[in-house]
C-alpha cells in the first residue's frame, strides 16, 4: 500500500467523517490540505497524526496500535500518537500531529499541534555538564541525537573513527550497493544538524585510551577529553581470515560506507565475484551485486544458509531465491586462499572472480573498554541499566553484552535498531528518565523481493515451527527451547511480526 503526501487518499478530514467510521482500535488514512494523515482511535480517544513512517516512509495504517502509540508495519519505529514524536528507533523524526475534535457524531481534524520544547535535563543529581560518546554509528548517534532531544544542555561530544557523519548502516548491502539509493539518502542527519543541535561530532577520529579515574577520554592526537559521562559505541570489526591473497586489494569487507563504495567502485568493469560467507550481509551483498549485472558465487561451509538462525527450512527457501536470480552455491566448502584471480576452496575447486567479499562476521571491539578496566567477555559487559562495571560508563550497540530481559542471559546482538534503542535508552538513564532496559531484538533482512523480519533472540533452539507456507512467503516460524519460544521470523506477515515483538515484552514495559 502507498499513501504519497500530497495526494488526496480517502476523506477530507478537515471536513470531518461520521465518528461510528472509526472503531475502537481502527485506523484509517483521509488528508488535510495536501498531507496524508491517519486517524487512530485507541483507548476511547481518537488521535490525528502523519500516515507515513519518517523512518522509510511506510504506512502506518499497516501497523499495530499498542496503547497510544502506533508501530511501523516494516522496521517496528514506534511513535506517539498524542504528539506525533519518534519513541522507538529506527525513526528519530517526529510525525506532524493535529487537534482532532468530536461534534454532532463526527469527528473533525483541525488545527496542527506545535511541536512542545523538551525540559532541560542535566541528571536527576544536574550534575552532568559533558557527555562523550565514542563512536559514530547507530548507537552513538541514537544516543547523541536523544539527549538532545530530552533537552541535555551540556557539552556533548561524539567521536567517529569513520571519515563520514553518521549513515543509513543497514543500506550499505541493500540498495545503496545495489544502485538504486542515491548518497544523499545515506546521512541519518544533515551537518546542519550537528550545528544547530549544539553536537561537537568529530570524524576521522580515533580514541587511544580512556582514563576511567581521571574521566578522560585520550584521543590518538594527544588530546585530552574530559567527560562526566561516557558511552562506548564502538561497535565491531568486520573479520578477515588469515588467508593467502585475502589481504589485497581485490578483497573486500562490508561495514562502512567507505567499504560498500569500494566495492562498487570494483564492481564496475567486472564480471565476476566470489562472495565469502553465506551470512546476512553476504547474501545481501550477492542479492544488490547480481543487481549490478555480476555473476556471483557463494562460498561457505555450512550446509544450509543460515540454518543456525533460521532453521533449515527457511534457510533452504532463502537459497532457492537467490538462485533463482542466478547466485551459484558452493556450501559445505571452505575457501583456502585467493590467488591467480581465484578463490580456492578446501576440494581444490577454483572459483574464477575479479574481486572478492569477506562476510565471514564480525568481532566486538572492545579494545579501549579492556584497557581501561572494565569487564569485557566477548563484548563489553554492562548490567541492566546498560551501565558498564565502572560507574558512570555506559556501553550500547555491537559491542556490548546485556542480560536478556527475558532468559536473563547475557547476549549481544548486531542490529542496527537494537543498537539504536540502546543508544536511546542509555541517553534516557543518563537524564533519569529510564532504569533496566527491555527491548526486545528486532532485525530485517532483505533478499531480492523477500524480506524476513525477525523479533527476540535465540541464541539456540530445538524447534522451528513453521505456521503457514515459506515457498509462498507467507509464513511464522516460531524457535523454541525447552518449549518456550525464544524468537520468531515472519514472511509477509508484518502486523503479526509487531504482535510477536509485543508479547515478548514485559508486562510493565512502557513506550
Amino acid at each position: 500500500m502507498s499513501i504519497p503526501d500530497g495526494s488526496h487518499t480517502g476523506p477530507d478530514l478537515a471536513a470531518g467523517i461520521a465518528s461510528a467510521e472509526l472503531a475502537e482500535g481502527g485506523m484509517l488514512v483521509g488528508y488535510v490540505g495536501d498531507q496524508a494523515v491517519m486517524l487512530a482511535k485507541s483507548g476511547g480517544a481518537v488521535f490525528a497524526v502523519g500516515a507515513l513512517c519518517t523512518h522509510y516512509h511506510a504506512p502506518l495504517v499497516e501497523g499495530l496500535l499498542v496503547g497510544a502509540t502506533v508501530r511501523c508495519p516494516w522496521h517496528h519505529a514506534r511513535f506517539c500518537l498524542k504528539t506525533g514524536a519518534a519513541i522507538g528507533a529506527p525513526a528519530v523524526d517526529p510525525l506532524p500531529a493535529w487537534r482532532v475534535e468530536a461534534r454532532d457524531d463526527r469527528l473533525f481534524v483541525l488545527d496542527r499541534l506545535k511541536a512542545t520544547q523538551p525540559a532541560v535535563r542535566r541528571s536527576i543529581e544536574r550534575s552532568l555538564r559533558r557527555i562523550v560518546i565514542v563512536g559514530g554509528g547507530a548507537g552513538g548517534f541514537a544516543a547523541a541525537e536523544m539527549l538532545r532531544r530530552e533537552g541535555f544542555d551540556g557539552s556533548l561530544t561524539v567521536l567517529s573513527a569513520d571519515e563520514d557523519p553518521p549513515y543509513d548502516r543497514p543500506n550499505l548491502s541493500k540498495d545503496y550497493l545495489a544502485g538504486k539509493a542515491p548518497r544523499d539518502w545515506m546521512p541519518l542527519k544533515d551537518k546542519s544538524f550537528y550545528e544547530l543541535a549544539g553536537i561537537d561530532l568529530k570524524t576521522g577520529v580515533e580514541a587511544a585510551s580512556v582514563e576511567t579515574r581521571d574521566r578522560r577520554v585520550v584521543l590518538t592526537t594527544g588530546e585530552r577529553l574530559p567527560y562526566d559521562a561516557l558511552i562506548l559505541a564502538t561497535g565491531a570489526s568486520p573479520i578477515r581470515p588469515p588467508l593467502p591473497g585475502f589481504d589485497n586489494h581485490r578483497s573486500h569487507v562490508l561495514r562502512s560506507l567507505a567499504d560498500c563504495e569500494s566495492i562498487i567502485r570494483a564492481a564496475e568493469g567486472a564480471s565476476k565475484v566470489v562472495i565469502l560467507g553465506a551470512s546476512f550481509i553476504g547474501l545481501e551483498v550477492a542479492a544488490a551485486l547480481v543487481e549490478r549485472g555480476l555473476e556471483v558465487h557463494v562460498a561457505a561451509p555450512e550446509a544450509i544458509p543460515l540454518e543456525k538462525i533460521l532453521g533449515g527450512e527457511l534457510g533452504r527457501f532463502v537459497r532457492s531465491v537467490h538462485e533463482k536470480k542466478g547466485v551459484v552455491f558452493h556450501l559445505g566448502h571452505a575457501a583456502r586462499a585467493f590467488e591467480n584471480g581465484a578463490v580456492i576452496l578446501d576440494d581444490g575447486a577454483a572459483l574464477p572472480a575479479d574481486f572478492l567479499v569477506v562476510g565471514v562476521g564480525v568481532k566486538p571491539r572492545t579494545r579501549l573498554a579492556s584497557a581501561a578496566g572494565l569487564a569485557v567477555d566477548d563484548g563489553i559487559v554492562v548490567g541492566s541499566r546498560l551501565e558498564t562495571s565502572v560507574a558512570g560508563v555506559f556501553a550500547v550497540g555491537d559491542a556490548a553484552r546485556y542480560p536478556d530481559h527475558r532468559t536473563g542471559e547475557l547476549i549481544r546482538v548486531e542490529h542496527w535498531v537494537a543498537a539504536e534503542r540502546q543508544g536511546q535508552h542509555a541517553a534516557r538513564v543518563l537524564l533519569g528518565l529510564a532504569d533496566v532496559f527491555k527491548d526486545t531484538p528486532f532485525f530485517w533482512s532483505s533478499h531480492h523481493n523477500v524480506t524476513i523480519n525477525y523479533v527476540g533472540h535465540a541464541s539456540a533452539f530445538d524447534v522451528a515451527d513453521v505456521e503457514g507456507s515459506i515457498e509462498a512467503a507467507d509464513a511464522t516460524v516460531r524457535y523454541s527451547k525447552g518449549g518456550r519460544v525464544l524468537a520468531a521470523a515472519t514472511l509477509g506477515r508484518d502486523r503479526e511480526s509487531l504482535a510477536l515483538e509485543v508479547a515478548m515484552e514485559p508486562a510493565d514495559a512502557t513506550d
